[in-house]
């Protein structure tokens, strides 16, 4: 296994990182195993979040007695202190915990909601008194949104960055030039595209083969995941210009209908928040996360089937999507 400095952090983390989010369909057991596999292997690094079920609870019982040689990030959607507070309460309880290494504001999608993390009352706050408290190590940032990105980069604010890097989005790379300039840790998500890559080899190594990236943390769920991760780091080799010309295939076959979260479709006229009609579908499908996803698709205000094909969210895709087709395609999927 080879190892990256997380930016300033000092922290030494694997360069493939345990992504937590899958073990919410799992049971304990295999997921305790999947973990202490992982371990074996050489990886430190695990990341998690408030919003993922049961994926905090599994990773603090499989980590009893072995706290010292993991890395734990945890993540909340918190905007206010006080409901920040209460999230980092309950990530070292569920942990099992007494401080978290970092803990990211989640998912910053709008201007609206980076300012709201920085007020008085805001989030932004509640993670500088726990760091303070020594109950938290360092404090992250995630989003899906690429200035949002840049905006925290340049902030000072945050010691690592997450956001999604892999053979269909790569729309980041020069912001992750810049927090690699700052020495601001970058960790990737989604890096098999949400499950839409299935050559988790070829996918790894084309992240790894970006020095600006830190760690990428591919979802895993069983002890066939976990080792297949974990061989693309100990066996690393550059691709080759075959391989290469695979990744750019399916680069250009993925992008005539995978949504990159840009955002530049929004506003939709009837609400719906196009890009999470996408994600919790892939959640569905691709991640097996069946009632997780149906549960969150179905507390949205407006849906899939809210949408009047007026097509204004086609019009500012930068990447020609069919949307109102894909929405009709995400109705099917949860038979709304």
């Amino acid at each position: 296994m080879q190892y990256k400095a997380l930016g300033k952090t000092g922290l030494e983390v694997s360069v493939i990182g345990f992504g937590g989010i899958p073990v919410q369909r799992t049971s304990f057991e295999e997921a305790r195993d999947s973990i202490l596999k992982a371990e074996e292997l050489g990886i430190n690094f695990i990341d998690t979040a408030r919003a993922y079920t049961v994926s905090e609870e599994y990773i603090g019982k499989a980590l009893e007695g072995r706290r010292d040689k993991w890395i734990i990030a945890t993540k909340s959607m918190s905007r206010s202190k006080e409901s920040m507070m209460r999230d980092i309460e309950t990530s070292l309880e569920k942990l099992k915990t007494d401080y978290i290494d970092l803990y990211h504001v989640h998912n910053i999608r709008t201007l609206e909601e980076y300012h709201e993390i920085f007020g008085e009352d805001g989030a932004y706050g509640a993670l500088v008194e726990y760091k303070e408290k020594g109950k938290i190590g360092h404090i992250g940032f995630t989003s899906h949104n690429k200035e949002m990105l840049e905006m925290a980069i340049e902030s000072g604010k945050f010691e690592s960055v997450m956001y999604p890097y892999n053979i269909v989005e790569n729309q980041a790379k020069k912001a992750f030039e810049k927090a690699k300039e700052l020495n601001i840790g970058v960790v990737a998500m989604k890096p098999l595209a949400g499950g839409a890559i299935a050559d988790g080899n070829l996918a790894l190594r084309y992240i790894m083969e970006n020095d600006h990236i830190t760690c990428a943390i591919p979802g895993m769920a069983n002890l066939k995941e976990v080792t297949e991760n974990a061989a693309a780091a100990e066996s690393f080799q550059p691709l080759t210009d075959e391989e290469r010309a695979t990744a750019i295939h399916l680069a250009k076959e993925l992008g005539t209908q995978f949504c990159r979260r840009c955002g530049y479709c929004a506003p939709c006229p009837q609400g719906i928040d196009i890009p999470t009609m996408f994600l919790l579908e892939g959640y569905k499908e691709r991640y097996a996360l069946d009632q997780w996803a149906k549960d969150r698709y179905f507390s949205q205000k407006a849906r899939a089937k809210d949408c009047i094909e007026c097509g204004e969210c086609e019009e500012r895709c930068p990447y020609d999507l069919p949307i109102r087709e894909m929405l009709k395609k995400v109705r099917k999927c949860f038979n709304d």
